[in-house]
């Protein structure tokens, strides 16, 4: 079997920045530098992280970080209530947040405040999503799948929003976005796909429609 390494193998942008930045912080302060959970998806960096000092540290351990340290908020992004913690505790922290995700954070915030119902297309268990829905101001649905759509049922005359989560599949969010617009809401979609996950995919694609190789994304 033929292996091809797609074009856009290896980190995003907003990760590969994350990654640097915790490399970069190392010097400066390597007995009390955390991480707010892994900083990539990828077991290899974090472990080296791990050998030269950066522990992982959940929500849950804010409050009990000893003095002086310093969080490192990866390019998942997190909510507004963790913000309010890291000042609340007195902690130090850098914010690599991916800025494809900021983005979504403005929106969801502008528009929830403005009385729009919020809907994210995503994985309600991922942590980009989780940081995302706590920049709702006010009630929000997270849609995964065709099923998820079919079964929304909110009041006709509301406003709804609709984002995705940045490494969603374009196709399958069009798709969400069709049926949710044939319920007849007034839908704003704004389509928050960043640019790396929409080239791999669409790479991955174009490979996989003239090859039978198996096909390496990496990152």
């Amino acid at each position: 079997m033929e292996v091809k390494v797609a074009k856009t193998a290896g980190f995003c942008f907003g990760v590969q920045r994350a990654v640097d930045k915790v490399y970069e912080l190392i010097g400066s302060c390597p007995d009390r530098l955390f991480t707010l959970g892994p900083i990539i998806h990828n077991e290899e960096v974090v472990n080296d992280l791990e050998k030269k000092g950066v522990r992982v540290a959940s929500e849950d351990d804010l409050r009990t970080l000893p003095e002086g340290s310093t969080v490192v908020i990866r390019s998942h992004g997190v909510g507004k209530e963790v913000y309010d913690h890291l000042e609340e505790y007195g902690l130090s922290y850098v914010d690599v947040t991916c800025p494809f995700v900021l983005k979504i954070h403005r929106i969801v915030e502008k528009e929830s405040r403005a009385g729009a119902h919020i809907v994210i297309i995503g994985d309600p268990d991922h942590p980009e999503v989780v940081g995302i829905c706590g920049w709702c101001m006010g009630p929000y649905t997270v849609i995964r799948t065709e099923q998820d759509a079919l079964d929304f049922v909110f009041p006709i005359d509301k406003n709804i929003c609709i984002v995705s989560q940045t490494t969603f599949n374009y196709n399958k969010f069009k798709d969400l976005v069709e049926i949710l617009s044939k319920k007849g809401y007034d839908i704003i979609a704004v389509n928050t796909i960043c640019n790396a996950t929409a080239e791999r995919q669409k790479e991955a694609e174009e490979l996989a429609a003239v090859s039978d190789a198996m096909i390496v994304i990496g990152g």
